[in-house]
């Protein structure tokens, strides 16, 4: 292969591509989160009513939001970083510090919590988890398994980030996004 744009260069644009759709899709989630709360807020102070289930279905919003699009935001480079050094390097540096992050911090990681949190999610799906509170949404069990998609939108991202990266590095990257260097508004 001479490019990125081979076999490796297809599989890294497919994950983007489904990253970047997933991550679309939830953004709209924060408009009807907005406007769930909007309507709590409205109906308990104006109107002296509360609904359990619309009060618990903002958490519900807001955990998909941030758990569905933690890949999403690994795609543009969005997760929290100390870059006092690496906004001087150069790309094949930045890759490579991106590249050992992937497989030293992020893969490791990842497959720690979704290790850790099968049994915790497969045990809530086995009672079908419902809301501790009288009136609330009976499905806590797909809020936990939130967790597991989280771990893996953000794995097969890292996949795709650590391709990227090693296409870089063997200087192969032609036909692949590289988002090392995107303006953050």
């Amino acid at each position: 292969m001479t490019n990125g744009s081979g076999t490796l260069g297809q599989v890294i644009n497919k994950i983007d591509a489904l990253t970047e759709f997933v991550g679309r899709s939830i953004a709209w989630l924060t408009l009807v989160m907005m406007v769930v709360m909007f309507a709590v807020v409205v109906l308990r102070y104006l109107f002296n009513i509360g609904f359990i289930a619309m009060q618990e279905s903002v958490m519900y919003l807001h955990a998909a939001i941030f758990m569905m699009a933690a890949g999403y935001t690994l795609k543009h480079d969005g997760h929290v970083r100390v870059d006092i050094f690496y906004r001087e390097m150069s790309e094949k540096n930045k890759a490579l510090v991106d590249l050992v992050g992937t497989v030293c911090l992020l893969v490791p990681v990842m497959l720690f919590m979704g290790s850790i949190s099968l049994d915790y999610v497969i045990n809530s799906w086995h009672v079908m988890e419902g809301s501790p509170e009288a009136g609330g949404i009976p499905a806590v069990f797909l809020l936990k398994t939130l967790i597991l998609l989280m771990v893996g939108l953000l794995l097969l991202q890292g996949i795709a980030e650590g391709l990227r990266n090693l296409l870089v590095l063997l200087g192969q990257s032609g036909g692949v996004e590289h988002h090392i260097n995107e303006e953050k508004v």
